[in-house]
């Protein structure tokens, strides 16, 4: 974008940006995010001048996209559900199908939840924390407790900055550093009611895998041994020990790999398994309960 600003509109930049990305809907999201603006309040300035400044941040997330690094982390935020959430390079994307897996718990504890008591919710390998964070927000205010843990520092700060983004909801937000359950306060085993994890599941060398994710992504948050099934199983153990009576775990999984989940889940000695496909009708959530 080298002409000045003097004889520019955002008209013209969406239409130029839309041109050189091949993309007018990605184009417009960038054109929002360098003016400060988005929706109607972006279209009430479609005829102005953008600043020196606004230009300066569009030119640089056009060069980083060039790069192939992703959409999210040049715009540094993305939605996820009735979420905008911060999302950097510490931690996974969040993708649409992962949306899914809120429901699956949301409903569990809307069935589960009796008058005045608080659920306990363990989100492992929380990430940027839109798991457990869309759980809190969409459940009833004080109607529940949710633990974010992941391995990474990292990743724990970025779940901690996008908990402001709640309001509210967030006094009942607890954040961890650790190894999946390991890093729950011990007076919480055998009395969680739902355990929820997005775990990598990724087999180490997956030819399928895009290169962009391999290059931008945390490794740790993708891949997981020869089958991609190594934390899965870590995770489905632990279950059994932390969640209480009734209390499920829920994961998601990749699509070929349903019925080896539902085969660790039995070992694991939970009941009442289910697989669930996601809305290309993949398997895609393997859920299970702890029956005694």
């Amino acid at each position: 974008m080298s002409e000045s600003s003097e004889y520019l509109t955002w008209r013209r930049l969406w239409n130029e940006t839309a041109e050189k990305r091949g993309d007018r809907v990605e184009a417009r999201w960038l054109c929002e995010h360098a003016s400060g603006t988005q929706g109607v309040e972006f279209d009430e300035i479609l005829d102005e001048h953008p600043t020196t400044r606004c230009l300066a941040h569009l030119d640089a997330m056009l060069t980083r996209l060039e790069t192939g690094e992703p959409l999210q982390y040049v715009m540094g935020r993305w939605a996820f559900r009735h979420l905008d959430v911060m999302v950097d390079s510490r931690v996974l994307i969040p993708r649409p199908e992962t949306e899914l897996l809120v429901d699956i718990v949301v409903d569990h504890c809307r069935e589960r939840r009796v008058a005045q008591q608080k659920l306990l919710i363990a989100d492992l390998g929380t990430g940027s924390g839109v798991i457990g964070l869309s759980v809190l927000a969409e459940m009833p205010p004080d109607s529940c407790e949710v633990w974010m843990t992941d391995i990474s520092d990292d990743a724990i700060n970025v779940a901690r900055a996008n908990a402001a983004g709640i309001g509210r909801s967030a006094t009942w937000a607890r954040f961890a550093v650790g190894s999946w359950c390991d890093a729950l306060p011990i007076e919480l085993r055998g009395n969680v009611d739902v355990i929820v994890s997005n775990p990598p599941y990724i087999a180490d060398n997956d030819p399928a895998v895009d290169d962009s994710v391999r290059q931008w992504e945390p490794r740790s948050a993708l891949f997981a041994g020869p089958d991609g099934l190594d934390d899965v199983r870590v995770i489905a153990a632990q279950a059994a020990q932390w969640l209480t009576p009734g209390g499920m775990l829920a994961i998601e999984i990749g699509y070929q790999q349903g019925d080896q989940v539902r085969d660790i889940f039995e070992s694991a000695g939970l009941s009442g398994i289910a697989v669930h496909r996601d809305l290309a009708g993949h398997d895609r959530f393997v859920s299970g309960i702890r029956s005694r």
